[in-house]
Formats: C-alpha cells, sequence, structure tokens
C-alpha cells in the first residue's frame, strides 16, 4: 500500500500499518486493562440532575461482567445467541456487552428511541431471546415482547450504579417527570414478569468459561443502520473486525497512553461510533469512560469540568450546543485534548469555537456502521483540511469508482467511494442480496465495500464526501450534491442548522430547497438566503442555488446528529398531496 498517495500524508506517529491484526475475543481488550491497571477508574457515571456521579475500577468492572456472564449462562444464553440491549450510555450496558462478548454470544444493540415498529422489527429480526432493559424504557419492550418471542426481560436502572444519597433521591425526581409527561409510574409494574439485575447480580452461579472464538468468523456484534431509508439491516461485525477497528482508531490518536486517560461517552453506545470510538478504544487503553446516559448540555459540562476527560467524541450538534451554551464560560473544559467529530459533516465555523473554547484539537471524521465504523479521519497533528473526511487510517484501502460501473476507476474526478480492510464487516444479517450488492471482490480477491458515498481525493490523499448517491438532486439534468450547499449555507452568520433537499418542480424536475434553522434571536427572509447563497464568492453556481426557503424551529435528526432527509420528503409529499387534493 506505500503507493497510496495518503500515506505520504500520516503524521510522523501515525503508522501505515498494523499487522498483523491478532484473532481474538473483543472480550480480550477489556481482560488486558482489568490484569493491567485494575485499580485504574473504568467508569464514571453521570445522570441529569445528579449532584455526582459514581465509579467503578477495572478491577470492579471485570468482575460485574463475570458475574453477569454467569447470569446469562444461567439463563440458556449459549455461544452464537444474540443478547438483546435497549439502554442508554449506563454502566450495565458496558457490563452487558462484555459479558456476552465473554461467552461467546452477540451484542445486538437497540436505539432507545425507536418507536415500537421499529423494535419490534430490530428483536425479531435478530432473533433475540433475551433482552436487558432500562426500566423507563420497559413499557416500549414489554409492547413487543410477545410479538417477537423474547423469553427473559432484564429490567435494570440507572439506581443500581448510584451513589448513596442520590440512588434514593432520583426515584423521586423521576416520578415527577413521569407525572408532566403523561407516562406510567413504576414504568415496570408489579407482577410483570421480568427479572431484576440488582437481585441477578447478587446471587450465586456455576463459573462459565471464557468463550474460545474464531475471531474472523464468529460473530461479536449485528449493528442495525439503513434506518433512515427504511427497516433497518444487521451489519455482521466479527471480533476480528472489532479489535481491528479499536486498534486502528487508537493508533490514530498517536498520543494516546494507556491507563491515563478519560473519554467523555455522550455519543451513544448503541451507535457504532460511540461504541468503537468511546468504547472499545477506551477499554482498550484502560481509559476511565465518563458515562452520560443522554445529552444534556449541564450535565456534559460538569462532568467535564469534574471528571477531566482528555477525550470527547462527538457530533457537530453536541459541539454546536456547547459553543451555544449561555453557561459553557463557567466550566473548566481544558482537560479536554482531541475530539473526533462524525456522523455529520462538520462546519469549520464549529471547530474553530469549539478550540477556542477548550484548546483541544477537534477534527473530522468518517466511518460506516459496516466499517466497524472508523475508514477515515483528518490528522490530529498533522494538516487538517476543512470539508475534508480526512486521509484512510492505516491499512485501509480506498478507491474512487464510476457511478454506474463498480469496475472503473475515476482518476481526479467524483465517484462512489469504496473501502477494503480488516474492519469491512462480513455482510449484512439474513440479506445475501443486499450483501452481494453492497460488497464486491476484485480480480485479486480482495473485498471492497461500496459505500454509496459520491466522494472525491486529492493529490495529497485527502477524501471528501460529496455526497450521498441516493441524496443527489437533478435540476434540469445537472447534478446537485446537497452537502456542497449546505456548506454556503453554514457561513451564513444567522444560520444554525441547514439542509437541502430535492423536491419536485413542474420545469427543472427537481428543484433546490433548503430548510433552516436562524440563530436565536436572529430573523431573515428567503430572499435574503437565496441572495446569500448566489453571491458569486460562495461558487454555487446558478441551478445550485436554493430555489426555495423554509425556516423552522428545528431538524428532524437522528440521535447521532444526522438530518432525516425521508421526513422532509414525507412532509413535502404530504404538502404537494394536499395541495393537489384541495
Amino acid at each position: 500500500m506505500d503507493h497510496r498517495p495518503w500515506l505520504a500524508s500520516y503524521p510522523a506517529g501515525v503508522p501505515h500499518t498494523l499487522a498483523p491484526y491478532p484473532e481474538r475475543s473483543l472480550y480480550g481488550l477489556l481482560e488486558d486493562s482489568v490484569r493491567d491497571f485494575p485499580d485504574a477508574p473504568a467508569l464514571a457515571f453521570w445522570v441529569p440532575g445528579a449532584p455526582l456521579g459514581k465509579t467503578l475500577s477495572y478491577r470492579e468492572l471485570g468482575q460485574q461482567v463475570e458475574q453477569f456472564s454467569r447470569v446469562l449462562v444461567s439463563l440458556g444464553v449459549m455461544r452464537s445467541d444474540r443478547v438483546g440491549l435497549v439502554l442508554p450510555n449506563c454502566p450495565q450496558f458496558v457490563i452487558a456487552y462484555y459479558a456476552a462478548l465473554r461467552i461467546g454470544a452477540v451484542v445486538v444493540a437497540n436505539n432507545p428511541l425507536y418507536t415500537e415498529r421499529e423494535l419490534a422489527h430490530q428483536l425479531s429480526d435478530s432473533g433475540i431471546e433475551v433482552c436487558v432493559v432500562l426500566d423507563v424504557l420497559y413499557p416500549r419492550v414489554h409492547s413487543v415482547r410477545e410479538a417477537v418471542a423474547l423469553r427473559e426481560v432484564i429490567v435494570a436502572k440507572v439506581t443500581d450504579y448510584m451513589p448513596f444519597p442520590v440512588n434514593l433521591l432520583a426515584p423521586l425526581k423521576m416520578k415527577r417527570e413521569a407525572a408532566k409527561h403523561g407516562e406510567p409510574w413504576p414504568p415496570v409494574p408489579a407482577g410483570a414478569s421480568v427479572r431484576w439485575w440488582a437481585d441477578l447480580m447478587k446471587r450465586s452461579y456455576p463459573e462459565a468459561p471464557i468463550a474460545d472464538v474464531d475471531a474472523r468468523k464468529d460473530l461479536a456484534g449485528l449493528i442495525y443502520t439503513g434506518g433512515t431509508t427504511g427497516f433497518s439491516k444487521g451489519a455482521m461485525l466479527t471480533h476480528y473486525n472489532l479489535v481491528a477497528n479499536a486498534m486502528q482508531g487508537t493508533a490514530w490518536f498517536e498520543d494516546m497512553q494507556e491507563g491515563r486517560e478519560s473519554i467523555m461517552c455522550v455519543i451513544p453506545f448503541f451507535h457504532s461510533y460511540g461504541m468503537t470510538v468511546a468504547m472499545n478504544v477506551g477499554i482498550y487503553k484502560a481509559a476511565k469512560l465518563v458515562l452520560v446516559p443522554r445529552f444534556d448540555l449541564e450535565a456534559t459540562l460538569k462532568a467535564t469540568a469534574k471528571e477531566k476527560p482528555t477525550m470527547f467524541p462527538g457530533v457537530p450538534r453536541l459541539y454546536i450546543a456547547i459553543n451555544e451554551g449561555k453557561d459553557t464560560a463557567k466550566y473548566d473544559l481544558k482537560s479536554i485534548r482531541v475530539c473526533l467529530s462524525g456522523a455529520a459533516p462538520l462546519p469549520a465555523a464549529v471547530a474553530e469555537r469549539f478550540e477556542e473554547i477548550t484548546g483541544a484539537r477537534l477534527v473530522e471524521g468518517y466511518g460506516l456502521t459496516e466499517t466497524s465504523p472508523i475508514t477515515h479521519a483528518n490528522p490530529i497533528y498533522g494538516k487538517r483540511k476543512a470539508g475534508s473526511i480526512g486521509l484512510p487510517i492505516s491499512d485501509t484501502d480506498c478507491r474512487i469508482l464510476d457511478l454506474d460501473d463498480w469496475t472503473k476507476e475515476v482518476s481526479g474526478g467524483r465517484g462512489e467511494l469504496a473501502i477494503s480492510g480488516p474492519q469491512v464487516m462480513q455482510g449484512y444479517w439474513n440479506r445475501p442480496e443486499e450483501t452481494s450488492a453492497a460488497i464486491r471482490e476484485d480480480r485479486d480477491g480482495r473485498r471492497w465495500l461500496l459505500t454509496g458515498d459520491v466522494a472525491t481525493m486529492d493529490d495529497e490523499g485527502y477524501f471528501s464526501i460529496v455526497d450521498r448517491k441516493k441524496d443527489m438532486i437533478i435540476v434540469s439534468g445537472f447534478n446537485v450534491y446537497p452537502t456542497e450547499v449546505e456548506g454556503v449555507l453554514y457561513r451564513h452568520p444567522k444560520v444554525l442548522k441547514a439542509c437541502v433537499a430535492g423536491v419536485p418542480d413542474a420545469r427543472t424536475g427537481e428543484a433546490v430547497k433548503a430548510y433552516v434553522v436562524l440563530r436565536e434571536g436572529e430573523s431573515a427572509t428567503p430572499e435574503e438566503i437565496i441572495e446569500f447563497c448566489g453571491d458569486e464568492r460562495h461558487g454555487l453556481t446558478g441551478y445550485r442555488v436554493p430555489k426555495l426557503v423554509e425556516f423552522r424551529d428545528s431538524l428532524p435528526e437522528t440521535l447521532v446528529g444526522k438530518v432525516l432527509r425521508r421526513v422532509l420528503a414525507e412532509e413535502e409529499r404530504q404538502r404537494t398531496a394536499g395541495s393537489a387534493g384541495g
């Protein structure tokens, strides 16, 4: 791979290769940290509204994981069985995750905010029989339990790992919150057919031996993806995939020190980004994981000031919230050294402001669930390029392919990004046709993932995502890439958030429409936004300038900050249908 142009752009401390990668269980990362740093802090748990968090050492975490692996075996969980998690970032997530891996089971983490329909699909599709759920999320699981044939439901509480007296006071506040939102309390009714985490963890069980896994073939996790365009599908990630990507990610953070780092874990672990960049990388390097179950600005600022995280992986909307926070200046955030932003494009102005506030280095990266997920990042201590996803990380090969013929490479232009490396998934769970469409083998037998993203590569090996193939807007036969237009919108001083999509147009087929959220206290007209985008200094040719502008209070987003264009498209469809009907 030495001929790849990006290798010449690597910082001196980042290796070109880490091969050969160890063929071992992902659980082994925790096992090593427990052995080498038993007294180092492993988990610091912070709950919004609580005055302080509770900390577990690596020795204690190892003991809890071993105990819960015995619990799972006692409930009939066997090697290759899928174990479901419906949990936010909390100690039980980390414990259950590594306990399942310890016995060779497969982790299936579920978005706690899924609708009943989405949750039922995922539980049923993966064949989960045993599920761990937070008590306040139980009603959603209960509603689908019979339909998806869940055999065992283990209910955890956030108070299980809260210090005294917060563990006694918190339920009173939670009860008031439930009443305010019209939610049932207690969320798990008396007599419900469930098992309680706290009770199970107190009992005695026979030993549960550590599974001997085939790292290249045995699955560690099914991570579901594609839910923004329909029913999600499970990316099959092996132990080898996830161990390799944890090592690749760690190598990019070239100054990480074992047993001395602290990672702010706001990005959800059920998402591949949070799972690898926050949890697995942290466990691999025996870092302290500062767990915040949901993003709350005050709780995040307090936890940062108290726990002194050195790393803060996140998404643009988290950094924007901190930048814009009225009380941010009251807290000491200077412990943060490095941040990797993913899941959505990072506006240069957002990065610059965050770095002013914290003194940290904030760079944009890129990945997909299908790649465990990290594939690209801007150098932490090298040349960063605004608007670029950076360089392929160690042992990651990339090609830019013709949009209509994957066998042809594009030189110097736009094409579909294809990725090969140790982090590329086995395929989609029970989806052989979709697997065949996404992963292709070249004449040398190398497996390439076709990402569906339109990209470019410059002469220094830096990649930029132009857009998703399916999000491309065609105006009078010309291609318009929404992210290019959004990049201009974000330069407008009054714009906080923006999204661009194509809407039907009788004359041009499609027209460019901008959905804009203004900064607090600002006002603007559609004409003002359109004129700004049309200014020749911004480089948008006429057909790429928005024709329509809609101001909104918010944009529909996933938990990790990706704008749900399908929701905006459905709103437009209903609006158009209503107008036609009227």
